[in-house]
C-alpha cells in the first residue's frame, strides 16, 4: 500500500527515486551508516545482556556475595524503574545534543557500569558489595531507554525509505539478541562462585568495545546530504511542543498504550516465565528453552516481516494481524502453563508468541514515528518505550503480589525453598476486559477467567480499531470514523 502524494517525513512512503533523479536532487546514503548502525546494535546488544545476566545463576550469584533472591531480582528490576524517568531525559538529550554524542555518552555509562559492577568480585575486601552491584545496573539502566529508541531516529536521518524498517529492525532486534545471549552465557560460564569473576569480565567486553567503536568511529550526527526527500523535508518541533502534540494525537496514544502495554508484558513475561512453569513440574532449562525459542522465532520473523513493510509499506496490517494472532496464542499460553505434561505444546506457543508478538516490534516503532509527524523521531519512539518499561516494572511487581504460597505437595521443581507458587488468583485478575481481536465500545466477554498472559491481548487495535479506516499516506494519516 504506496503512499501518495504529500509532505511530511515518509513522503512518498513507496519505492526512492531512481538513482539518477536522486543524485539530481541532491540526496545521497553513505556506506557509513552501516558502521553507525553496527555500534548502536552492539550497544544495545551489550546492554540487554547486562540488565539480564544475574538472572539466570540467582541463586549462586546470591550465596557468594551473601543476598537474597529479593535483592538479585531487584538487580534486573532497576533497569525498569531507572528507565523511566530517564527515558524523558533521553528523549530531551537525543534531540538536543544529536545522534552522535548521545550514542557515545550511552556507550561510556553503559562501559562504567559492568566494570563498577564487577569490583566486588576482585580481591579486594568489599563491605556492601550489593551496592557495587546496584550501582553498576543502575549505571548501564540510563542507557537502556535511549539505546532502544535510537535506531528509529537513526533510520529516519541516515537511511533511504525501502531500508528504514529493516534498519529499524536490526537496531531494535540486537537488543533480543542480548536478552538471549545472556540467558545462554550466564549459565555456561557459572558452574560454580569461583566462575563469578570470569563471567562479570567477560561483560564488559562488549561494553568496552561499544564504547571504543562509539568514540573513534562515529563523527557526525546526520549525514552531510539527506537520503530521501522524506529526511530532507524532516522538520522536528520543539521537545515540550512535540510531547503535547503526541499526547493529543488519538491514533499516537492509542499506538503507544498497545504498543507500550506489549513491551511491557513481554518484558515481564521472560521475567516470571520459569517462575510460571516450575510450579507445573517444568525444569529450569525447560523454561529457558521456551525464552530463548520466543526471541528466536521473534528475531526470524521480525526480518521476514520488515522485508515484506519496506517493500509493500502495510505498516498497519501488520501490525493489526500481528496483534490478533498474539492474543490467540497468549488465551492459549494461560491454559496450556497451568497443566502438566504438555512440554512439546509449550515449545510451539513459545515459538509462535515471538513470531507473532515480538516481530511486529519494529514495524510498531517505525509506525509510531509515521503516524507523530511532525514530532521528533526521538520523542515519538521514545514515549512509547518508556511506557514500555512503566508497564513492565508494574506487571513483575503487581503479578508477583497476587500469587500465593501452596503448602500442600505438588510436582513443582521450584527450589525456592518456600514451596510453590500458586498463580490462579492473579489469573483471574488479570482476564481481558475485550476480546483481544475485538474493538472499542462493544460488550464481549474475556476469552478466559485464567488468562494468565490474557493480559498482553491488546484491548485495542494500534492506531486503530476494526470497521475504522487507517489509510497510510505520506506521511501516514490515521484517520477516524
Amino acid at each position: 500500500m504506496d503512499g501518495g502524494a504529500g509532505g511530511g517525513r515518509g513522503a512518498g512512503r513507496g519505492p526512492d527515486a531512481p538513482p539518477a533523479l536522486g543524485a539530481l536532487l541532491g540526496y545521497r546514503v553513505y556506506a557509513r551508516r552501516w558502521l553507525f548502525l553496527l555500534v548502536l546494535s552492539l550497544l544495545n546488544c551489550s546492554n540487554a545482556a547486562l540488565w539480564l545476566s544475574f538472572a539466570p545463576v540467582a541463586d549462586i550469584i546470591a550465596h557468594h556475595f551473601v543476598l537474597s533472591t529479593e535483592q538479585i531480582n531487584w538487580l534486573s528490576l532497576i533497569y525498569l524503574v531507572v528507565s523511566i524517568p530517564s527515558g524523558v531525559v533521553a528523549i530531551w538529550v537525543l534531540d538536543s545534543v544529536g545522534l552522535r554524542w548521545a550514542t557515545i555518552t550511552c556507550a561510556w555509562l553503559n562501559f562504567a557500569g559492568s566494570t563498577f559492577r564487577a569490583l566486588p568480585s576482585l580481591a579486594i575486601k568489599i563491605e556492601d558489595p550489593f551496592a557495587f552491584l546496584m550501582g553498576g545496573q543502575s549505571l548501564c539502566a540510563l542507557v537502556q531507554t535511549m539505546v532502544i529508541f535510537s535506531p528509529a531516529k537513526l533510520a529516519a536521518l541516515w537511511f533511504p525509505e525501502h531500508q528504514r524498517v529493516t534498519a529499524n529492525m536490526i537496531g531494535t532486534m540486537s537488543n533480543s539478541l542480548g536478552i538471549l545471549m545472556a540467558n545462554l552465557l550466564s549459565p555456561t560460564l557459572v558452574k560454580k562462585e569461583k566462575d563469578i569473576p570470569w563471567m562479570l569480565g567477560i561483560y564488559i567486553i562488549p561494553a568496552g568495545l561499544a564504547c571504543l567503536l562509539a568514540t573513534a568511529c562515529l563523527w557526525d550526527s546526520v549525514p552531510p546530504s539527506p537520503p530521501s526527500a522524506g529526511a530532507a523535508r524532516c522538520t522536528s518541533e520543539r521537545f515540550l511542543e512535540g510531547l503535547k502534540l503526541l499526547l493529543h494525537n488519538r491514533a499516537y496514544v492509542t499506538l503507544a498504550v498497545c504498543f507500550g502495554g506489549g513491551i511491557g508484558i513481554f518484558s515481564g513475561f521472560l521475567a516470571l516465565l520459569e517462575q510460571v512453569l516450575c510450579v507445573k513440574g517444568y525444569s529450569k532449562e525447560f523454561a529457558g528453552l521456551c525464552g530463548a525459542l520466543f526471541i528466536v522465532f521473534g528475531v526470524l520473523g521480525a526480518l521476514v516481516l520488515s522485508l515484506y513493510v519496506d517493500q509493500t509499506k502495510q505498516f498497519t496490517e501488520a501490525v493489526k494481524i500481528g496483534y490478533c494472532l498474539t492474543s490467540v496464542v497468549c488465551v492459549a499460553f494461560a491454559l496450556v502453563s497451568q497443566l502438566q505434561g504438555q512440554t512439546l505444546a509449550l515449545v510451539t506457543i513459545c515459538s509462535l508468541l515471538g513470531l507473532f508478538g515480538l516481530s511486529v516490534v519494529p514495524i510498531a516503532m517505525e509506525l509510531a514515528v509515521e503516524c507523530s509527524f511532525p514530532v521528533s523521531e526521538g520523542a515519538a519512539a521514545g514515549l512509547v518505550v518508556v511506557l514500555g518499561q512503566a508497564a513492565g516494572a508494574l506487571v513483575v511487581v503487581l503479578l508477583t503480589a497476587l500469587s500465593v504460597r501452596r503448602a500442600e505437595p505438588s510436582t513443582s521443581t521450584c527450589q525456592d525453598g518456600q514451596g510453590p507458587l500458586d498463580w490462579k488468583a492473579h489469573l483471574v485478575v488479570t482476564s481481558p476486559p475485550l476480546h483481544p481481536c475485538g474493538s472499542p465500545g462493544r460488550d464481549v466477554t474475556p476469552c478466559t477467567p485464567a488468562a494468565h498472559l490474557a493480559v498482553t491481548s491488546p484491548p485495542l487495535h494500534p492506531c486503530g480499531s476494526p470497521g475504522r479506516d487507517v489509510t497510510p499516506s505520506a506521511p501516514l494519516r490515521l484517520t477516524w470514523s
